[in-house]
């Protein structure tokens, strides 16, 4: 199998980039990963401004370089649910300065990609602990060639330094957080963050709302998990309940509901194909997200691209 080969069978795609499929394998038969395209991925995440919006008096949802940040202040400190990329640290610190005299106190990752963790050194060095789940310090302390980007161990500096492996809750500033680790879906190394009082869930990129999801099949990453993860937390929000993508607008129970019957329509479509012997190009050349595409293809991937990766990650 040649490696072109190679990246289409394990749907690999451009990580969070609005590349195309044939972009991505001409860049990944000629290098296979390089430095030179994380730092312009980087900066081009850097150049969409962070967007504040209070949810709570005491919680605020930034949105922009990366996805969805979390950020609660409060007298026990300010608690951060990911960071953006390296390239908007002044920016993202003087936001979250702006959020109260609270020094920062925790930052969560909720799961390895640079998107989500890129400041772990920076909230480090300025006085927070780091905690996540067990896979995502092993992650962060391998190399990886992803989609095009090469990524070398990160710092000690980087590393989380508190991890679970299961589950984890903590009280800050009169709110409970719940901390939930999700059998692996997009990566191996997924949580929630559930805030209990607010009734806010974070999903990180086990839910990409109004948008075909990146599932990283290189660290565990498949169909079936982001299925049963949304499946997992539907049990536990209601009507009312915020739920913050790692990518796309915030959502709730029923925009969860319909990301999950979704997946699995797809993911059902997708796997009689494979079943009745169709190649991979054969499977995306027969569209089955055609009925989808109108609200979930105009985002991260295309619908070929998505076809794509979901093919990669099921069982023949």
């Amino acid at each position: 199998m040649t490696r072109r080969q190679v990246l289409r069978s394990a749907g690999a795609l451009a990580l969070l980039a609005p590349w195309t499929l044939d972009h991505l394998l001409a860049a990944g038969d000629q290098q296979g990963g390089t430095v030179e395209a994380l730092t312009a991925r980087r900066a081009t995440l850097a150049a969409e401004p962070i967007v504040a919006t209070k949810l709570t008096d005491t919680l605020t949802l930034l949105s922009g370089p990366g996805g969805n940040v979390l950020v609660l202040a409060g007298a026990d400190g300010k608690v951060v649910i990911d960071s953006f990329v390296q390239p908007v640290w002044p920016q993202l610190k003087k936001v979250i300065d702006g959020l109260g005299s609270s020094p920062l106190s925790l930052l969560i990752d909720t799961h390895w990609h640079f998107d989500h963790t890129d400041n772990n050194a920076n909230f480090h060095q300025a006085g927070a602990t780091i905690l996540a789940h067990v896979n995502t310090r092993a992650r962060l302390s391998q190399t990886h060639d992803l989609l095009g980007m090469h990524f070398v161990p990160s710092p000690s500096a980087a590393l989380p330094t508190r991890t679970f492996r299961n589950s984890y809750t903590l009280q800050a500033s009169g709110e409970s957080l719940e901390l939930t680790a999700i059998a692996p879906a997009h990566t191996d190394s997924d949580i929630a963050v559930r805030f209990i009082s607010a009734n806010v869930l974070h999903m990180g990129d086990v839910f990409f709302n109004r948008m075909y999801p990146f599932i990283d099949a290189s660290t565990g990453g498949n169909i079936n998990g982001m299925i049963a993860g949304a499946s997992l937390h539907l049990t536990k929000v209601d009507d009312r309940t915020r739920i913050v993508p790692g990518h796309g607008p915030i959502g709730d129970r029923k925009a969860l509901t319909a990301y999950r019957d979704m997946l699995v329509t797809v993911r059902d479509r997708v796997q009689k194909l494979k079943a009745d012997g169709r190649r991979v190009e054969e499977a995306i050349a027969a569209k089955p997200t055609a009925s989808f595409d109108a609200v979930w293809g105009k985002g991260i991937l295309t619908p070929d691209d998505f076809v794509g990766i979901v093919y990669g990650t099921l069982g023949a």
